[in-house]
């Protein structure tokens, strides 16, 4: 019952960063490959019936982690409460942007709106990377499984080091290419072609940079996102936008499994002595608490799923980023 719940929260977790990368992607990119009013504004269209769908999967990654695995729960939110609450007004600031771009008139309120969810999209990014890098180094858990530490270096401490830069950095890219590859897969016209360019740009330019770390540190997963990298973009050149699309979700998809499982029965490492380190079955919650979720589980899930399979199923088509002649 723990595995499954586990596997259930590291889903979750998956979709979310898959599903809303592509979103925080479109967002950053719409006010750079569009080159007028009329494009960036079929960027955004791209991701409209989506997004709010989307962030489902950070709400339901929160709470399975709270009822399933509870210490969890407790540790990451007391240890990175600041850096969640920074998230959250990002956040909010985002669906704002995106709310509201169509309720004024003019394009400047409009490029307004694009700024402010270029702006919000690239903190979102930013600082979930860094919380990734987090996750896999580590915070400072006493042997009650508690947090030390305060003050500012206990909420700021973990998320300003080289480690968790290089992991902003990181889901940057991720974040970059997932757009880039969306927008050429649902965009047409302009926009789609200059997608397609940049997806192969980053795709070739994100491959060297991952060989350099992967040979630098020894790390297969770095060479493997290499390749991937480097496949994505080609085939984003030859126009098989879709492929692109799906390499790179995998990618992510990898990565993330990847930040969950690297410490294997470990969910929380501790900086301070590894004996303090919170353990699957350590953070789990009763056995009785878990089977009445698992009920709930069973029943609410695979209707999420199915419903924002359908969802985008029904706005499959492209978006025209051409002016069509009246």
């Amino acid at each position: 019952m723990i595995t499954f719940w586990f596997a259930v929260v590291v889903l979750a977790w998956v979709l979310f960063f898959v599903l809303e990368g592509f979103d925080f992607g479109v967002g950053l990119l719409g006010p750079v490959l569009g080159r007028d009013d009329h494009e960036r504004g079929a960027a955004v269209r791209t991701i409209g019936p989506f997004w709010d769908g989307n962030e489902v999967w950070l709400v339901a990654a929160i709470g399975v982690t709270f009822a399933a695995f509870p210490a969890w729960y407790s540790a990451l939110l007391s240890g990175l409460y600041l850096p969640m609450v920074v998230l959250l007004l990002l956040l909010a600031v985002r669906g704002v942007a995106l709310e509201f771009r169509g309720k004024g008139d003019g394009p400047s309120y409009r490029r307004r709106a694009d700024i402010a969810l270029a702006l919000s999209s690239l903190g979102i990014v930013l600082v979930w990377g860094a919380l990734l890098a987090t996750f896999v180094r580590g915070l400072a858990l006493g042997a009650d499984g508690s947090v030390t530490g305060g003050g500012l270096s206990r909420t700021l401490g973990p998320i300003w080091s080289p480690a968790a830069a290089l992991g902003a950095l990181a889901a940057l890219f991720a974040a970059l290419m997932l757009g880039a590859t969306f927008l050429g897969l649902r965009t047409s016209g302009p926009l789609r072609h200059r997608a397609r360019t940049l997806a192969r740009w980053l795709g070739s330019g994100g491959a060297v940079a991952l060989l350099v770390i992967g040979f630098g540190t020894g790390s297969r997963l770095a060479l493997a996102a290499a390749a991937l990298s480097l496949l994505a973009g080609m085939l984003a050149r030859s126009g098989r936008e879709a492929l692109a699309f799906a390499v790179t979700a995998l990618s992510v998809a990898g990565a993330v499994v990847a930040v969950f499982t690297t410490h294997g029965d470990v969910v929380l490492r501790s900086t301070l002595d590894p004996r303090w380190s919170l353990t699957r079955d350590a953070a789990a919650a009763t056995p009785q608490a878990l089977e009445l979720i698992t009920w709930a589980g069973v029943l609410i899930l695979p209707g999420v799923i199915a419903y924002q399979a359908f969802s985008y199923w029904v706005f499959r088509r492209r978006i025209a980023s051409e002016r069509v002649p009246s």
